[in-house]
């Protein structure tokens, strides 16, 4: 059976010629076929079919409802109100409309649902069938609202030679007749009707699983994924761009300022050793609060002495100062609490908020102009949620929608999946923090060519103690101790390092040398947060 386009194929298919069904049996020449045919404006085929059966002989006509009338095409239908009257029996069962005439005569009716469909330029009944009995007789009238319709094409006969029908006509009043007589098993009729576009409502229930559904790649989908990969490789581009590596810096920069007779140590913009840690390795980490500890000790407000081989005492040499930052004075809390003149490192063990303390910290460099917390959520973030939600509503819109091109909201979507992974790439050092942190590096090799000798040496163990939380905060702490280890610290004429007690008999740092590791280990373990246990 061959695909049918426009209106009523299976109108004309259950009406006109009911025997042609591929399941239908009839075994008598003498079966005669009456039908009227009514095509609604409501898209509805009416139709009367009656049949008159020879004495001894009895027909059967099966129709089924969902027809394959293409590779993944198939076409579905729908009878209602059907009934039977005389010698005969139809009914509806298993997507099968079913129809079984005793010798006598039998009158049919029942309403074909799901029929018409637009072709371009018009509505078109066409229909081909085989028939698969002698037929002595078909004698058919279909009806439709408009005037104008039009035979555009009726052949009947064996394959291969098939003939004009004769006996086709549309009258003057819309009406169009066909009689046929001596019709053979085996024949082939093949009719066409023609409508003027949009006469019927349109409601074919066509379900073609080759055309392009909801998820198709469509031209829009192309064009939107276009766009995104563009975006992408924009996105990337900016990444590697301000990811590059600068050449490396060979300048050097002096830390040491000379006055008279004197030498002290300075670092570049007055930089502290933690937010100097920060730049140099985008991070906020331990070392960097360690090399705060030893820094406040080294200006004057802490006093650490150890006790013993394992532990060691905070206490208060003068209060946290205005001119302290907020990350200063958050450290300076966390090791001496309000109300308490000292504590022992081991009593501070498990009781320090170090999320806080590194929170201050990146907040501090933030406000400094130097530092972008990528963690935090800016721009890129609030446009990734934007752009994920739009994808979605997208997205569902035009899966119900008549463009149905929903792959569109997944490529909105999946630009804001990019935007929200973004900030990972980028660089959190701003283009001042870079140029700080240059100077910052230049002054780490500066301090690697300084020769203790050549400081004065009532100076050495201020240039020593002040440059040292530098060396801590960029983890060379051990190395600088080593460069100074024949420190004499009762060159200044007290006893012992200024900031640390334990060792005030020593006229050298060997033993102090050997000590500070393991301190600065016990200081770092203090700001450790649970995930980086």
């Amino acid at each position: 059976m061959q695909i049918f386009r426009g209106v009523a194929l299976a109108a004309l298919l259950l009406a006109v010629a009911g025997v042609a069904a591929p399941t239908a049996v009839a075994q008598s020449a003498g079966v005669d076929i009456t039908a009227e045919v009514n095509l609604g404006d409501d898209g509805l085929l009416r139709v009367t079919e009656t049949v008159k059966v020879p004495e001894g002989e009895e027909f059967r006509q099966v129709v089924p409802l969902r027809v394959q009338v293409g590779s993944g095409v198939q076409r579905n239908f729908e009878v209602t109100d059907v009934s039977a009257e005389g010698d005969g029996d139809a009914k509806v069962a298993d997507d099968r409309f079913t129809i079984a005439a005793r010798p006598g005569s039998a009158t049919f009716k029942y309403t074909v649902h799901n029929t018409v469909s637009d072709a371009s330029g018009a509505q078109v009944f066409q229909w081909t069938g085989v028939l698969n009995t002698d037929v002595a007789s078909i004698n058919a009238t279909v009806s439709s609202p408009s005037f104008r319709m039009g035979v555009t094409k009726c052949t009947v006969g064996p394959p291969g030679n098939p003939q004009n029908c004769a006996d086709i006509r549309v009258e003057p009043d819309g009406f169009a007749h066909l009689e046929k007589t001596d019709l053979h098993k085996g024949d082939i009729l093949d009719v066409t009707l023609q409508l003027p576009p949009n006469t019927v409502k349109a409601n074919a229930d066509v379900r073609d699983d080759n055309a392009p559904n909801a998820f198709s790649l469509t031209g829009p989908v192309f064009a939107a994924f276009g766009v995104l990969l563009a975006a992408l490789a924009a996105a990337a581009g900016y990444v590697v761009w301000s990811r590059r590596s600068a050449p490396a810096g060979t300048e050097v920069l002096d830390p040491l300022v000379r006055a008279g007779d004197h030498v002290q140590f300075t670092s570049p913009d007055g930089i502290l050793p933690s937010m100097a840690g920060l730049l140099l390795d985008g991070h906020a980490d331990v070392p960097d609060m360690a090399s705060t500890v030893v820094d406040l000790a080294v200006r004057n407000y802490l006093w650490v002495s150890a006790v013993g081989d394992s532990d060691w005492r905070f206490a208060r040499m003068n209060p946290p100062e205005p001119q302290l930052t907020a990350y200063e004075r958050a450290v300076y809390a966390a090791l001496i609490p309000e109300g308490t003149d000292s504590v022992l490192l081991s009593e501070r063990r498990g009781k320090v908020d170090a999320g806080a303390v590194r929170a201050a910290l990146i907040d501090d460099a933030v406000t400094a102009g130097v530092f972008i917390d990528r963690t935090r959520r800016g721009f890129e973030f609030w446009l990734g949620v934007a752009l994920i939600a739009l994808g979605v509503i997208a997205t569902a819109v035009l899966a119900f929608g008549p463009q149905r091109h929903a792959l569109v909201g997944a490529a909105i979507a999946l630009g804001g999946v990019a935007a929200l992974l973004l900030p990972r790439y980028l660089p959190a050092r701003t283009a001042l923090g870079r140029e700080l942190t240059d100077r910052v590096q230049a002054m780490q090799r500066g301090l690697d060519m300084i020769a203790p000798q050549r400081i004065p040496a009532a100076d050495q163990e201020l240039v020593f103690s002040r440059a040292l939380p530098f060396l801590v905060a960029a983890r060379r702490g051990d190395q600088w101790v080593r460069t100074f280890r024949e420190l004499d610290p009762t060159a200044d004429g007290s006893p012992g390092l200024y900031w640390f007690g334990g060792f005030e008999g020593d006229r050298a740092l060997q033993r102090f040398g050997a000590h500070f590791p393991y301190f600065i280990t016990a200081v770092e373990g203090l700001f450790r947060t649970a995930d980086q246990r």
